[in-house]
């Protein structure tokens, strides 16, 4: 059995965890999760928490850890959501909200527009700071990315986009 598997799902107060068959719905305050269970696993209610277990007469299988933590992201998203910091690097480099839509000047001709998806919302605390939340772990981290990649940091300067907990290793440039 998966080390994983074995600790239980707490659902916090204020969270509503229902099971319809192969069906798992998760509502909170953040948001709502419908997550369909993997043909081999089961959930049982026990002492008040839930685990994740093979059906009877199932070898070893991987899905069950990576069940037991989507469900467990999925808990803590619609219970206090996920954030991820980013940072700009570079003279004239600014982000700005209008609106949803996120306005980045990061040294090209032009200014650069994202329109985050739904369920994301997008904050600047600062002119060089991002924050991005949601209740998505998934969604907000892929958001993060793609912001990243608009200017991905560069090894000789550190210019760039970067997460904030991100330390990037700056080359020594050529010698004459």
């Amino acid at each position: 059995m998966s080390r994983v598997a074995r600790k239980p799902l707490i659902v916090p107060k204020g969270v509503q965890f229902d099971l319809n068959g192969n069906v798992v719905s998760i509502k909170g305050s953040k948001g709502h999760f419908e997550f369909a269970l993997h043909p081999v696993v089961e959930i049982h209610h026990e002492d008040g928490h839930y685990f994740v277990r093979l059906k009877s007469g199932q070898p070893k299988h991987p899905m069950l850890g990576t069940t037991r933590a989507l469900l467990a992201n999925c808990i803590l998203g619609v219970s206090t959501g996920f954030q991820r910091k980013l940072t700009l690097v570079g003279i004239g480099y600014r982000a700005a909200v209008q609106g949803k839509k996120l306005t980045l000047s990061l040294g090209f001709s032009h200014p650069i527009e994202f329109l985050p998806p739904e369920g994301i919302t997008i904050e600047t605390p600062s002119n060089t700071e991002i924050v991005i939340s949601g209740a998505d772990k998934q969604k907000v981290g892929q958001v993060a990315a793609k912001i990243r990649e608009f200017r991905m940091p560069e090894c000789y300067k550190g210019k760039g986009i970067r997460y904030a907990d991100e330390v990037v290793i700056i080359k020594e440039t050529k010698k004459k």
